[in-house]
């Protein structure tokens, strides 16, 4: 179990101040949107096919003004839901032979995962928004200060917000020129995503619901 004091010094590490609309709020005051990616076999295409995608990437970075970070987060991948399923059916099965089929599938299942690490890769862009002020009264003082107009708080996030989603849509975009399929994480995919990051132990789903989103579009 945490103690308080360990508590207190795990939130001075972590730069997050709050997760809310779809936007992670620092504590520096910057803001962040976070992009899933699907991916591309770069390898599986040809060379002429490989040059161009090159070059339309090379393209995109120029194209952009602001910096972005790319995070592959890579994680063991957790069989246990799916060896639940296949013990489902297996009940519910009502041929015999199937039913010894499935249930020497889940040995081996089991005995290839003792055996490897099988692990999942995830891929996201982190679209940041800090604009800069000199003046001690600025638009960030003055948004994250302690506000008695709740109504012109929530005003002057919406407008910090639309900046970084016109960032979000630009790189969407490009990326969308590419081929590869982009979807901005949400509230709550978000604060799971952090969990798991900041709790590598913690058991990890086959795949988060934005993943199958991008692989139907």
């Amino acid at each position: 179990m945490i103690s308080k004091n360990n508590f207190a010094s795990i939130q001075k590490h972590i730069q997050i101040k709050e997760i809310k609309d779809d936007v992670v709020i620092l504590k520096n005051k910057g803001i962040r949107a976070i992009l899933m990616t699907a991916s591309i076999n770069f390898d599986l295409r040809s060379a002429e096919e490989q040059d161009a995608l090159i070059y339309k990437y090379q393209e995109f970075l120029n194209s952009i003004d602001f910096p972005i970070q790319i995070m592959i987060a890579s994680k063991k991948f957790d069989i246990d839901p799916y060896i639940k399923t296949l013990k489902e059916k297996q009940t519910t099965q009502e041929n015999e032979l199937l039913k010894i089929q499935i249930l020497e599938y889940i040995d081996f299942i089991k005995g290839l995962t003792e055996l490897t690490n099988i692990m999942t890769k995830s891929f996201y862009i982190i679209i940041p928004y800090s604009p800069f002020t000199t003046q001690s009264n600025g638009i960030f003082n003055r948004f994250f200060k302690t506000n008695k107009n709740k109504e012109t708080k929530e005003l002057k996030f919406k407008e910090l917000k639309n900046n970084l989603w016109q960032r979000v849509e630009f790189v969407a975009t490009g990326l969308g020129s590419m081929g590869i399929k982009t979807a901005p994480l949400k509230t709550e995919e978000l604060v799971e995503l952090f969990f798991k990051l900041y709790n590598p132990n913690a058991k990890e789903e086959p795949e988060l619901q934005k993943s199958k989103e991008l692989r139907n579009q």
